[in-house]
């Protein structure tokens, strides 16, 4: 397990629009922070019926389902960029049209249960791959849509762009009544 301590990112290592994301995490250990994510993202979802899955909190909004599947595309291709930029692979990388990618991705048709297990398991292999990093794979940076980003942002934008749509999920999804 990797034991380094992670500072959070400074701003000038990722574009602006991320700094709403990486905000939220006020926690010092990004690692552990993951993980606990891993544990309440998939213990909120789970305490949920088949039927909540296709919830939505305002018409032509996400739903349940595919707020999950954007979730785990959003973070496969995060960690994809973490991946390349820290194996100093200095290709610059396109970003992604969310919207097109929920449209394409059919998880209307999916069990809730499913999407759960699947964004469980994401963060598994993600946690995976920041647990073997070395300090200066942290530090590397490269280009993600336009902008510099590092691997530690990338960390960061992660944990904090999950914790957004958890929080999203708690107040307009699943709010008591």
């Amino acid at each position: 397990m990797n034991r380094l301590a992670i500072s959070p990112p400074e701003p000038n290592e990722y574009a602006p629009y991320y700094g709403r994301y990486i905000s939220l995490i006020s926690e010092a250990n990004i690692l552990a922070a993951l993980e606990a994510q891993r544990q309440e993202t998939t213990a909120l979802l789970s305490a949920h019926n088949e039927a909540d899955g296709d919830l939505r909190y305002a018409p032509g909004k996400w739903s349940v389902k595919e707020l999950c599947g954007h979730l785990s595309d959003s973070e496969r291709i995060f960690a994809y960029r973490a991946l390349r930029i820290a194996r100093a692979d200095r290709t610059p990388l396109e970003g992604f049209e969310q919207d097109d990618y929920v449209r394409n991705g059919q998880f209307d048709r999916c069990r809730l249960a499913d999407l759960v297990e699947d964004l469980a398991r994401v963060r598994q292999a993600t946690l995976s791959l920041f647990r073997r990093l070395d300090e200066a794979a942290w530090s590397r940076r490269g280009v993600a849509n336009n902008h510099e980003v590092s691997v530690r942002a990338i960390a960061y934008v992660i944990a904090g762009h999950e914790l957004h749509h958890r929080r999203i999920l708690e107040e307009r999804y699943f709010a008591p009544i």
